[in-house]
């Protein structure tokens, strides 16, 4: 039987010049973010079923990959639904485990919390441009600050990792559950729906007003009401104030908005909008949200939100919280697109051997003792390939 040779779909490999970019641009994440006091943990890849589908993921709970029981547990004759068959899967975000991890050590980490996680994460999607069953996510969070300065330090952190990739042309949008609730109570909109009709309108970049507007009617909501909910987003939003006049908004979620995106701007110099379209697909969103757009791709590179409500779930005790996850897979393939030339911070050098010689040891040692990257090799028979390909990563290549 012939092995197969390609990767799972929806998987990929890594060459040597993809892993050093990746490499690259996570010290550079995790150089910024511990700068800004956050530190670095970890959770599992396997987490508990019922944690994985306890309604907070939104559309994502659909996607997980569930793993079956195993031995003993494993009781094929009694099976009566999908549940008798799994107890775990692999996880489908970062958030999820990291409010299981703080219910679990809360007693031991620092109040307020600044985590920084990094690991790969599974969905059963639809693997296209950007978007893969197996990739990476690069998690920021607050656990414990009820005040805006969360979202100001998360977005801040992030903007200033950004730069210092040179990536430019990106644009913040900031939006708040709540402004998105009292939309639909406006336009009379069961609230009970939310999820529902949010799902619909997170949409609207792919299938327009009209396609949002045909889904919400097969729904079975009222026309009337569908016509006054979407005619919101229509009217000028470059204004908070203005447009959350019409919803008769509090007032403190409109000063909360503004003063995130006021100090934010003024801590680093970043494009932040105001976008009432904005949803995010997680239903435990509870307060701003926000997310980071491209023109290269018709989708984010990163987003996040206040999530108050979480880890009550698990903890048993209120704790606020928010987060800002980057999407690294799409960052990465910008990188790449832009030609993003990783800058050289060693001397690179490559001995090509015709025969065995002893003493380049001695000289290979004290080349590495000084920090220089040293290969060493015998000649290939195709000399001229094996010069170019060393040259090309870097290397100036010496005939010993």
């Amino acid at each position: 039987m012939a092995f197969i040779k390609t990767p799972v779909k929806g998987t990929r490999d890594f060459l040597p010049k993809d892993m050093a970019l990746r490499e690259y641009v996570l010290k550079i994440m995790k150089e910024t973010y511990q700068n800004f006091g956050f530190e670095i943990m970890a959770t599992p890849c396997i987490e508990h079923i019922e944690n994985l589908t306890n309604k907070q993921g939104g559309e994502n709970e659909k996607l997980i990959f569930k793993i079956l029981k195993r031995g003993e547990k494993l009781d094929l004759e009694n099976v009566k639904e999908q549940n008798d068959l799994v107890d775990s899967g692999l996880r489908y975000d970062l958030t999820v485990p990291l409010s299981r991890f703080y219910a679990n050590n809360m007693n031991e980490l620092n109040s307020p919390f600044r985590a920084f996680q990094t690991g790969f994460v599974w969905r059963a999607d639809r693997p296209q441009k950007g978007r893969f069953r197996e990739f990476m996510q690069c998690d920021l969070d607050i656990l414990g600050e009820k005040t805006n300065l969360a979202e100001i330090e998360l977005i801040t952190s992030v903007v200033t990792f950004l730069k210092k990739l040179d990536f430019e042309g990106f644009k913040i949008k900031i939006n708040d559950r709540r402004i998105l609730l009292k939309m639909l109570e406006y336009a009379h909109l069961p609230l009970e729906k939310a999820d529902q009709i949010l799902i619909s309108l997170d949409k609207l970049d792919k299938i327009g007003f009209e396609g949002v507007r045909e889904e919400l009617l097969s729904n079975g909501y009222e026309e009337e009401n569908i016509d006054a909910y979407l005619k919101l987003f229509k009217q000028d939003a470059s204004n908070i104030k203005t447009f959350c006049e019409t919803l008769k908004m509090e007032q403190e979620v409109v000063d909360n908005l503004e003063e995130i995106m006021r100090i934010t701007s003024q801590n680093v110099e970043a494009n932040l909008v105001f976008d009432p379209t904005l949803v995010r697909g997680m239903s435990y969103y509870t307060g701003p949200i926000f997310e980071i757009g491209v023109e290269e791709l018709n989708s984010s590179i990163g987003g996040g939100g206040r999530y108050d409500k979480m880890i009550e779930k698990y903890a048993g005790i209120s704790v606020p919280a928010a987060g800002f996850s980057i999407g690294f897979e799409r960052l990465i393939l910008i990188l790449n697109e832009r030609g993003f030339q990783i800058p050289e911070a060693k001397e690179k050098i490559a001995y090509i051997l015709k025969e065995k010689e002893d003493k380049i040891f001695a000289q290979i040692k004290k080349e590495r003792e000084a920090g220089k990257i040293v290969k060493i090799a015998y000649r290939n028979k195709n000399f001229k390939f094996q010069k170019e390909k060393l040259e090309a990563d870097g290397y100036k290549v010496i005939e010993w």
